[in-house]
């Protein structure tokens, strides 16, 4: 019955995904994140942020500047699936803008 909707014949291959873009888009994804939860509450409290908030930024600024170096250095490596390192580029490089813009706005 399942045999339908299977596609017959096997793939090799050597490819994985590597652990450092794994990595790298995790920490991309939790730099988003706390930068979208800084601003939000913010917002909530009408533009009053606590220092707080500012150190928030300022550590998804480093995490994600660490996680693209991550996401390059397993970007260089052989026989690997490129979904996560390039997703995980892609995510570091809107939390730094977006951490870098709030910053230079004096946040």
């Amino acid at each position: 019955m399942f045999q339908r909707f299977r596609k017959s014949g096997y793939i090799f291959t050597d490819k994985k995904n590597p652990r450092w873009g794994i990595m790298s888009t995790l920490l991309g994804l939790i730099a988003v994140v706390s930068v979208a939860a800084a601003v939000y509450f913010t917002y909530l409290e009408n533009g009053a942020a606590p220092m707080q908030y500012g150190m928030v930024i300022l550590l998804s600024v480093i995490y994600s500047m660490i996680g693209m170096v991550l996401g390059v250095r397993s970007l260089l490596e052989k026989d690997i699936f490129k979904l996560f390192p390039v997703m995980g580029i892609v995510l570091n490089v809107i939390a730094v803008i977006e951490g870098g813009f709030i910053l230079y706005l004096g946040y």
